[in-house]
């Protein structure tokens, strides 16, 4: 197979996978509505960064090794759970969102936490790193150099952004997010519940070997 279409068939795979809802979308969904676009658009931009860092422990063979590391993987998986109930614990008690023109709600969100936000949210997964060692496994060639499968790795987190970026200029739309805003406190409650949920969802999965 050619590095083309060796790509062509990653990227496609990997498209569809993205715009499955999960952790990610959830949390790109909140900090687009409770805190605007640009905290929607940093979130989005770290979750692209935490692909670069599956791709970069994959390629150096540290992926496999926590994959079929039963304390490794049960350390990764607790740390995901943990932080992902406690944001959702955190949105959970918020302040409602604010109507444009309003002041903001309590608690800033500024550029750096909304790029540790989004980082910690999909580094933290170990479901995402089973699906991109699984991926890489499975669809690239262990003969294809280590500088195609980095620029694989890359165009990877770059279509996450770009994915991200679409969801949040969706929710950040005026009469999207005002007709989100009306819930007001319930907003807040309703993905504090499902990142709550997601995180006990993560905490009963077993892990899954890689091949």
């Amino acid at each position: 197979m050619s590095h083309l279409a060796e790509y062509l068939t990653l990227m496609a795979v990997f498209a569809v996978a993205a715009v499955a809802p999960g952790p990610d979308f959830a949390m790109v969904v909140r900090q687009s509505v409770v805190f605007g676009r640009r905290a929607g658009l940093l979130t989005s931009l770290g979750i692209g960064s935490a692909i670069l860092l599956h791709a970069s422990y994959t390629l150096a063979g540290l992926g496999f090794l926590v994959a079929h590391s039963i304390v490794a993987f049960s350390v990764l998986k607790w740390a995901g759970c943990a932080y992902l109930v406690y944001v959702g614990v955190k949105a959970w008690a918020a302040p409602a969102p604010a109507m444009d023109g309003e002041a903001a709600p309590a608690g800033v969100m500024t550029d750096r936490r909304a790029l540790a936000l989004g980082f910690l949210t999909n580094a933290l997964n170990p479901k995402a790193m089973l699906f991109f060692l699984s991926l890489f496994s499975t669809l690239v060639s262990p003969e294809t150099p280590l500088a195609v499968q980095g620029f694989y790795g890359l165009s990877m987190g770059a279509l996450l952004v770009c994915w991200f970026a679409l969801v949040t200029m969706f929710f950040t739309g005026r009469a999207v997010r005002d007709g989100l805003v009306r819930f007001g406190r319930w907003f807040n409650r309703v993905t504090g519940a499902l990142l709550i949920c997601l995180g006990i969802r993560l905490a009963l999965q077993r892990a899954v070997a890689a091949p």
